[in-house]
């Protein structure tokens, strides 16, 4: 693998999915990508990308948030193309990536108004994760066991990292004890005495009885892995970075990569019962991308050879499998035995974000790497 690869498919996948009109909300996320690219990389510091994200900052700010759904700050996760809403979630993930869109355009635009609104709707999340979910809109039904899924703490805690990069003064304290709050919730995934990460916890942060409580999704740890070995570095936590390591990272990788076709299964249950999801066996673009930034991260602050070697074993599997050299973009579903399966490229849960994250912040990793060793 080489720097020049990240580089060259990152422009293509920038080029490509400029020429598509997306009319779910991971729009937001394009408008977060855009701004990130234009922002932090010369290259991409080109006024088409500015104008398209700010264009998708106004489609959200206009449409996005719906009032009569019983909360002022609920989001919608799909809408038209002229803006009417079709389907509303009654989970926190659409609000936390409008979230990351204003902020990140403000911080392109220099809008305080769009500042101080991602600040808002992060406290109103808070509110609803730690306070009082009743606004999500989620029906408190009798038999209904309270669960923690991992999920809720990680994009919390992405959000933390979103809000105070680069900036200082009462703000970035407030978030402190948020993050903080966020890590602990993730630990306690870590169960089993150790040696498994599950996607879900009882309340107490005990594991659950039945497959809900057996499932592993070994993409989502090993992101989860990067969230908190990025938060450990930012914080000089040496024990959480070697936590994020060893167990987020390592476990999930050595029990979820598939041996036979190569390639990270999508679920696995921890007694190695088949899982009830029917696309567990399938190979999806996002954990291959989370892997390659976990692994490339983790080498660059330890330098242990070893974690190269695992980055380069899924390197090698995601650019013989999911890369389409001849069209351009990546392909998202492949079967267990890593044949293509859906040939569409983008849809409701791939636009374009797990790719061109990856490659930016591998390219930056790969950057920071060979700056080093220059000097």
């Amino acid at each position: 693998f080489n720097l020049l690869t990240f580089q060259r498919w990152l422009e293509m996948h920038t080029e490509h999915c400029s020429k598509y009109n997306f009319t779910w909300i991971n729009v937001s996320l394009q408008v977060w990508m855009y701004c990130r690219l234009y922002r932090t990389m010369e290259r991409f510091n080109k006024p088409e990308i500015l104008e398209a994200a700010k264009s998708g900052g106004a489609f959200l700010r206009r449409f996005a948030r719906i009032p009569n759904s019983g909360s002022p700050w609920k989001c919608a996760f799909c809408l038209t193309r002229d803006g009417k809403a079709l389907k509303v979630q009654r989970t926190i993930f659409s609000e936390c990536f409008y979230v990351m869109a204003m902020d990140e355009l403000a911080r392109v635009t220099g809008d305080k108004d769009m500042q101080v609104e991602a600040a808002q709707m992060m406290d109103q999340l808070v509110h609803w994760v730690r306070v009082d979910p009743s606004g999500l809109g989620k029906p408190q039904l009798s038999g209904d066991t309270p669960v923690c899924s991992m999920a809720v703490p990680m994009m919390l805690l992405c959000l933390v990292q979103q809000l105070t990069e680069a900036r200082s003064g009462e703000e970035v304290d407030k978030y402190r004890e948020v993050g903080g709050w966020c890590v602990k919730q993730i630990l306690q995934h870590l169960q089993r005495g150790g040696t498994a990460i599950l996607e879900s916890v009882s309340s107490e942060g005990k594991e659950l009885p039945g497959c809900e409580g057996r499932l592993q999704n070994p993409g989502h740890a090993l992101e989860a892995g990067w969230f908190l070995l990025q938060y450990g570095l930012e914080n000089g936590d040496q024990e959480l970075q070697r936590t994020a390591v060893d167990k987020f990272m390592e476990i999930p990788f050595l029990t979820g990569w598939d041996k036979e076709h190569g390639g990270l299964l999508y679920f696995l249950d921890v007694d190695g019962y088949c899982p009830t999801q029917l696309e567990w066996s399938m190979k999806l673009w996002w954990p291959h991308c989370e892997a390659l930034i976990a692994y490339l991260m983790a080498y660059s602050h330890t330098k242990e050879p070893a974690l190269l070697e695992r980055f380069s074993q899924v390197y090698d599997y995601t650019f013989s499998h999911f890369s389409d050299a001849e069209n351009g973009e990546w392909f998202g579903y492949l079967t267990q035995q890593g044949k293509v399966t859906l040939d569409f490229k983008g849809g409701p849960f791939k636009g374009f974000f797990h790719v061109p994250r990856c490659l930016y912040m591998c390219e930056k990793i790969l950057d920071s790497i060979l700056n080093k060793q220059e000097t």
